[in-house]
């Protein structure tokens, strides 16, 4: 069984930052493929940042050069997203996801608020 916890969240004044974690239980995680997402109030869930399991990443238009999504394979199974300059636009509550073939699982989330 797969099963995804994220932390991290929290409050934060405008042009701060929080480092979002995701540990990831059970065998493979070297061969997922990791997403973290994020939804607002009353929005769609958005896609923000991947990381394949060989380590290439993508980002949303609206985090590039802000967010960084990272990996450690090696020690905690885990999945992080350091977000810098973060903007009342990035509240929203921030889900991880990991994928292998058909396989999908998400974690419970965790509440960003960016607010002054």
């Amino acid at each position: 069984q797969v099963r995804l916890v994220e932390s991290g969240g929290g409050l934060v004044q405008p042009g701060g930052s929080l480092r979002l974690s995701c540990a990831v239980s059970g065998s493979n995680f070297t061969y997922y493929n990791m997403d973290w997402y994020r939804q607002a109030p009353g929005k769609q869930r958005d896609l923000v940042a991947t990381i394949l399991h060989n380590n290439s990443t993508n980002y949303a238009d609206s985090v590039k050069g802000r967010f960084t999504i990272s990996r450690d394979n090696a020690k905690t199974n885990t999945v992080y997203l350091q977000m810098n300059s973060l903007k009342p636009e990035d509240t929203a509550v921030y889900y991880c996801s990991a994928r292998l073939g058909s396989a999908g699982y998400w974690g419970q989330g965790t509440q960003v608020t960016v607010s002054s």
